[in-house]
């Protein structure tokens, strides 16, 4: 018998003798080969059923086929050369379904065999992706950053392909100055080079009223934006797209556009 087994067995009978019961440690669980991604919060599938989230239906909708498409571009843009894995998705003002554009745009990608996924929710003024997918997050993306969390006990394994969510964690009153930080910019940097077939998608605030997402921007590779039909006035949204157009922009998504398909529910597109 070696000496640790000696020293296990030695500490056992001595637990026995105080009387000392002491569950099982947990079984983590694994996701790919890294350990430092070994621990994630759940194991179990997430259970989700809102018809927003088009990606996930199995059957053949309008929607469905728009964010497949959406996804075959999006592979297309970015792969290359140098890979860019870091996605911003954003939008003039509130309501334009940007939010649900990352959502099903990371959805459609994780359930390819080629990608891993993973979803930052950096709305950190209305934080909305753990809404959607019915989750009561302990740690998030504020945890990680201002409170040393380690990632790995704030990452949300979805059981939805291969998709990985990191919430908000919470709300801040100066979410511009936490993206600013040094610390945040370290983390995006690990975000982008800890897996080299990941996609890093950020959700983030509307551009208009607030300066988040510009802020983001220089973070990231590149960036979607998403103009919702009848929303908001041409101006605007023209102008935040010809800045975006100047940096990183991919393109754009012109959400719930009227569609008189007989064989869909949605309006999208």
């Amino acid at each position: 018998m070696s000496r640790i087994e000696q020293a296990l067995e030695k500490s056992s009978k001595l637990r026995e003798r105080q009387g000392e019961v002491h569950p099982p440690l947990p079984v983590a669980p694994v996701l790919g080969t890294d350990p430092d991604m070994s621990r994630l919060q759940t194991d179990c599938p997430v259970q989700v059923d809102n018809p927003l989230l088009a990606a996930l239906d199995e059957n053949y909708t309008t929607v469905s086929e728009e964010y497949s498409k959406l996804r075959a571009m999006i592979v297309k843009l970015t792969k290359g050369e140098t890979f860019k894995n870091t996605l911003m998705v954003s939008s003039t003002v509130s309501g334009e379904g940007k939010t649900l554009t990352a959502l099903n745009l990371a959805i459609a990608l994780a359930r390819e065999y080629d990608h891993t996924v993973l979803l930052v929710d950096t709305d950190l003024r209305r934080p909305s992706v753990h809404t959607y997918l019915e989750l009561e997050p302990e740690f998030g993306l504020i945890q990680c950053v201002k409170e040393g969390i380690p990632l790995d006990r704030a990452l949300i394994k979805t059981g939805i392909g291969k998709l990985v969510i990191l919430p908000a964690g919470g709300t801040l009153p100066d979410p511009v100055e936490f993206l600013s930080s040094n610390r945040f910019k370290d983390l995006v940097s690990e975000l982008k080079t800890r897996y080299l077939d990941r996609y890093v998608i950020f959700d983030t605030p509307p551009m208009l009223p607030y300066a988040d997402a510009q802020v983001l921007n220089d973070s990231v590779d590149s960036s979607l934006f998403v103009v919702r039909e009848k929303m908001v006035k041409l101006q605007p949204a023209k102008k935040i797209i010809e800045g975006l157009r100047k940096t990183n922009l991919l393109g754009v998504v012109y959400n719930d556009a009227q569609s008189s398909s007989a064989n869909s529910p949605y309006s999208y597109y």
